[in-house]
C-alpha cells in the first residue's frame, strides 16, 4: 500500500496577471523557492518530493499523518504569499494512489477545512514502496557527438517513453535532472523494467541502468534505489560485467 500527496498552488492563473507582463522571473524564483521548501520538509519526515508541474508537486508519504500534514501548511503558509492545496490518496499502486487523491479533492472529501487538505488517509497498515533510479550509461560519450541541446532532446524524448511506458503498468515517472529518472514502482512496473531496458536499447542505442529500493517509506528506498545504481556504477568500473538491475531491499 502506497500513499501520495499532491500539493498544488490555488489559484494560480489568476494569482500571476496581477503580477504584470514582466513577471515570469518572479514565478521562476517563487517555483524553485516553494520546492526547495516543499523538499526541506517533507524530506525531515521521510518522505520525498516530486516535481509534477512546476505549480504542482507529488510526495511519496507513507507514514505521514494528517496532523504532520497541517504543520507542513502552517509552515508553508507562513513562508509564500499563495496557498496551496493538499490532496491525499492510498491504492495498492502509485497510480491508484494518484486517482484517489483526485478522487477525494473533486468529490471535496474534507480532512482540514482550514487548511485545504482533502482526500483518503492510509491506516499505515502494509505500507510498501518501490523505487526505480534510472540513468543512461555513459551519456558522457553521447556529448563528443552532440550539442547539450541535442543531449537535453535525447533525454526528454526518453522521458517521455518512459513515462508512457510505466503509467500503463500503474506507477509514476518523474525526470530528476541530468539523465536520472525516478519511477514510483508498481509491482507490475518493477517487473517490467527489464523489457523497457531492452526496448530502448535496440529501438534508441541508449542504455539504461537501473536500482531498485523496496521499503516502507519513501526516503529509505530512494536511499536502496541510489545504492543499487551505485553498486551497478561500482561492478563496472571494476571493469567486470555488469547487471543493467540490481535491487535491495529493507
Amino acid at each position: 500500500m502506497i500513499q501520495l500527496t499532491i500539493l498544488k498552488i490555488s489559484g494560480y492563473g489568476p494569482w500571476t496577471l496581477t503580477l504584470g507582463s514582466d513577471r515570469e522571473h518572479e514565478l521562476q524564483i517563487l517555483q524553485a523557492s516553494l520546492y526547495q521548501q516543499l523538499q526541506k520538509l517533507f524530506s525531515e519526515k521521510n518522505c520525498l518530493v516530486f516535481l509534477n508541474r512546476s505549480d504542482e508537486f507529488f510526495v511519496v508519504s507513507n507514514g505521514l499523518g494528517l496532523k504532520e500534514h497541517i504543520e507542513i501548511q502552517k509552515t508553508l503558509e507562513k513562508s509564500f504569499e499563495v496557498n496551496l492545496t493538499i490532496s491525499i490518496g492510498f491504492g495498492e499502486s502509485p497510480f491508484h494512489a494518484n486517482l484517489k487523491a483526485f478522487e477525494g479533492k473533486e468529490n471535496k472529501i474534507i480532512l482540514d477545512k482550514e487548511h485545504n487538505i482533502f482526500g483518503f488517509m492510509s491506516n499505515g497498515s502494509d505500507s510498501k514502496v518501490t523505487i526505480m533510479h534510472l540513468d543512461v550509461d555513459d551519456i558522457t560519450s553521447k556529448g563528443r557527438t552532440n550539442s547539450p541541446y541535442e543531449i537535453s532532446s535525447i533525454i526528454f524524448q526518453l522521458y517521455s517513453k518512459m513515462s508512457k511506458y510505466f503509467l500503463e503498468k500503474n506507477s509514476l515517472t518523474f525526470f530528476m535532472g541530468g539523465d536520472n529518472f525516478m519511477v514510483i514502482a508498481s509491482d507490475d512496473g518493477k517487473n517490467s523494467v527489464q523489457d523497457f531496458i531492452t526496448m530502448i536499447k535496440n529501438d534508441d542505442q541508449i542504455f539504461l541502468n537501473c536500482g531498485i529500493g523496496n521499503a516502507h517509506l519513501c526516503r529509505d528506498a530512494v536511499k536502496l534505489a541510489t545504492k543499487s545504481l551505485d553498486t551497478i556504477r561500482e561492478i563496472r568500473d571494476l571493469g567486470k560485467e555488469k547487471p543493467e538491475i540490481y535491487e535491495l531491499s529493507c
